[in-house]
This record gives structure tokens, C-alpha cells and sequence, in this order.
């Protein structure tokens, strides 16, 4: 058989297959218009006809649905994953995203994964990566935000046609085991707060340990959201890590941030990233005292830097009146805990303690979604995460079971029920 009789005219538009010179099976589809006009007509080969037929007709499908890979050189792991981080992700993420996704790019994907073609990338391909990643010592929570790094990347490739499967879609993510978190007693906030009183800034910990602001929130206050007359603050502003640049022409062979003549080039603040985080919260009327007390403690502090002190509006400042640094607050965290006598924990902690006290005052569900500034369609989710059952709830509990079953006396420790609280 001849290449003539088996390659006969198809109507225009129409897919082709035939058998060329070189023995083997062609088709040719065509998909759609390339950016010059022209028709994008693509090929396949096979040694067979049935399965070159099954190809053709694979990427008419692919056609129909408009699931057709882009023409042109196929990008890379490395590839897209640079061309992403700067020209997509950085004008549309915050700061805080970007620089968690720079990281995940530069030190794990790209020397990992780079080389792979991104429309031959195969969800096994990604998990044998993960699993490297934590032999090599790298924490399940690393491999996590490489995880979803990969998936957020690979995503707007499959939005903008470059591949038509995301396969960290379909890749089993790194498991990640949540630590058990123990909310500090009221003895051991007790004795934080004896030792923040001693401290500049002490009422920046009653607000995390009493009232669960995230450490954002508390850095990125300031006191035209603080209205101590009617007793309540709002939370419209996070605090963001400084980033430096060199101010010296990068001649001073240090870092940006060792630089003797360093340059900020990050915003100070940002706005809060959701409706529920920019929220009011009442103060209790021992907490307005304090910032009372702080604010006169401020304007003393003003006074005597003169022109020195830069007047910035924060409510907690260093002593110069610029705003507070997330990693130096961080530092005064773990200080204060070892001053205090009181076991080491993460500064989020302070939060989780606030939420089980919340819990434990028996406040309802939809005012502490509003103090602890959770969306409503993860409220429920975020208070099983930060709320936990401490001890005199469980004794609560048992005395209530136990008059329940056995008819102990009621010694009017337990809570009275009320009309709803049968069930």
C-alpha cells in the first residue's frame, strides 16, 4: 500500500491519518488557532493504525473539551516555576505567601524536580519527592508547604492551558501530625503577667493571652483603633516582617539586614486579609486601665527622645516609636516564659490559651467567632482546633455524669441547666 492511496483528501479542518514513508503511522488534528491566525494542527505518530487511530481520536477529545495543551516548547519544572513565583504569584500574593512560596521554589522544587518536562510530571514523581525531602531531615510541615506550593503553581499552568492534569492535584500530600498544644493554666498566665508588668509593652501579652489577638494584630495596632472611652479596640492592620535591601551598593559584604546603611523596602503594615479578622473586640475594664496607664508611660517616653522618637501612631513601640519587629516580639516571648518560671511554648500558644478560656466562661459560639476573628464557614473547625478540654471541664463533666446516673447531691459547683441543654 502507498502512501498516496492511504493519505486521501479530508475536508478542511478535518483529522487525518495515514501511513508515511518511514513505515509508521501519522495523524494530524487540528485543535484550534495559534496566535499568528494560522490553524494549530497537531501530530502524532504510532507504529499501528488502531493505535494511531486511538491518538487521534484522544486528541479530538482533548480538542472538544478544551483541555488541548498550548503549542510551543514545553516548559520545565524549573521553567515554570521561575516564570511563576515573579510574574504571577508576587503581584497578586501578600508578602507573607510569597516569601513561603520563594523558599519552597529555590531551596526544594527547583533543584529537585526542575528538570521534568511539566506535561510529563506524574504524581509519583512528587510523592518519591516528598518522601527525599523528609529522609534528607526536612520537617513534614517543609514538605507540606512544597506540597501546595507545587499544587498553587501547577494550578494556573493547567488555568492557562500549558498542561491539562495538575498532578499535585492527585499526589497524596506530606501527612502532617499535629502537635498536642496545652493551653497555659491560669496560674501560669498569672505568672506571666506578673512578669510583663515589669516590662515595657506588658499590656502587648494581656492582649494575646486574654483576648487571642494574633501577634500581627498586636504589633499592627495603633491608637486610632483603640477608643478607650467605650472600652474596645479594632483590628484592621497586621504587622509584616521587615525586609532589607543594601543601601551601600552592596559593597559592605554583609547581609541586607546587616547592612550599616539598610533600606526597608517592605510596607510596615497590611490589611487584614479577611472580613472576620478586621473585627471589634470589647475590653475588659482592667485592660483599659493598663493601656491607660501604657499610653502615659508612651507619651513620657515621647517627651523625653524629643526629636528622636518617630511618631508612627503604634500602640506598642520600641523606644524610638518605631513599630515593634515580629522576630524581636518572638525573642521577648520566649524571655518572658523563662523569667516566669513557665514552660517553654510557641507564641501562638497564647492564643489557644485565650480561646480555652473563652470556652471555659461559657461565652457563646458566635461571640467568640468574633473575638477570636475566625470566618463563619470555618468556626466550627477552628474552634476544635484552638479550644481544648483542660481539667476543670472534665471534672465539670464527671460531676454531672455521676448526679446523672447515681443521684450524687448537687453541691452547686456544677452550672445550673439551662431550658435548651437537655439533649
Amino acid at each position: 500500500m502507498t502512501e498516496k492511496e492511504t493519505r486521501t483528501r479530508q475536508p478542511n479542518g478535518a483529522s487525518s491519518i495515514y501511513l508515511g514513508k518511514d513505515g509508521k503511522w501519522h495523524g494530524r488534528v487540528t485543535v484550534g488557532v495559534r496566535d499568528d491566525g494560522k490553524p494549530d494542527r497537531r501530530h502524532v505518530e504510532r507504529k499501528t493504525k488502531a493505535e494511531v487511530t486511538k491518538a487521534v481520536r484522544e486528541l479530538e477529545k482533548q480538542r472538544d473539551s478544551g483541555t488541548v495543551r498550548k503549542p510551543g516548547k514545553p516548559w520545565t519544572v524549573k521553567m515554570w516555576l521561575s516564570h511563576w513565583i515573579e510574574n504571577i504569584a508576587k503581584p497578586s500574593v501578600s508578602e507573607n505567601s510569597y516569601d513561603g512560596y520563594e523558599v519552597a521554589v529555590r531551596v526544594h522544587l527547583i533543584p529537585g524536580l526542575g528538570a521534568h518536562r511539566i506535561d510529563r510530571l506524574e504524581p509519583e514523581h512528587l510523592e518519591r519527592f516528598y518522601r527525599k525531602m523528609q529522609d534528607r531531615g526536612s520537617k513534614p510541615a517543609t514538605a507540606h508547604q512544597a506540597h501546595r506550593t507545587m499544587r498553587t503553581a501547577l494550578g494556573e499552568a493547567v488555568r492557562r492551558g500549558h498542561i491539562t492534569v495538575n498532578p499535585a492535584e492527585i499526589a497524596k500530600a506530606p501527612r502532617l501530625e499535629e502537635d498536642e498544644i496545652e493551653p497555659y493554666t491560669v496560674d501560669e498566665v498569672q505568672s506571666l503577667l506578673l512578669e510583663a508588668a515589669k516590662r515595657p509593652n506588658s499590656a502587648r501579652w494581656v492582649l494575646a493571652l486574654g483576648l487571642g489577638l494574633r501577634q500581627g494584630e498586636a504589633l499592627g495596632l495603633k491608637w486610632e483603633d483603640v477608643d478607650l472611652e467605650a472600652g474596645y479596640i479594632r483590628t484592621r492592620k497586621n504587622r509584616l516582617r521587615p525586609k532589607y535591601a543594601h543601601g551601600c551598593g552592596d559593597t559592605c559584604g554583609r547581609k541586607p539586614g546587616y547592612c550599616p546603611e539598610r533600606r526597608q523596602i517592605r510596607r510596615e503594615t497590611k490589611p487584614t486579609k479577611s472580613r472576620a479578622g478586621r473585627r471589634t473586640i470589647g475590653l475588659p475594664d482592667e485592660l483599659v486601665k493598663l493601656l491607660c496607664k501604657h499610653k502615659e508611660a508612651q507619651d513620657r517616653q515621647r517627651n523625653e527622645a524629643a526629636d528622636g522618637w518617630s511618631e508612627k501612631g503604634y500602640v506598642f513601640t520600641k523606644p524610638d516609636g518605631e513599630p515593634l519587629i515580629p522576630n524581636t516580639d518572638y525573642h521577648e516571648w520566649k524571655k518572658l516564659l523563662a523569667d516566669a518560671g513557665v514552660r517553654d511554648g510557641r507564641l501562638h500558644d497564647a492564643r489557644h490559651t485565650a480561646g480555652t478560656v473563652l470556652l471555659l466562661l461559657g461565652v457563646p459560639d458566635r461571640i467568640v467567632d468574633a473575638i477570636m476573628g475566625w470566618e463563619p464557614g470555618g468556626a466550627a473547625r477552628m474552634r476544635a482546633r484552638y479550644m481544648h478540654v483542660t481539667d476543670p471541664m472534665l471534672k465539670r463533666v464527671a460531676k454531672q455524669v455521676g448526679n446523672a446516673l447515681w443521684g450524687a447531691p448537687d453541691d452547686g459547683d456544677s452550672p445550673e441547666q439551662g431550658p435548651d441543654e437537655g439533649d
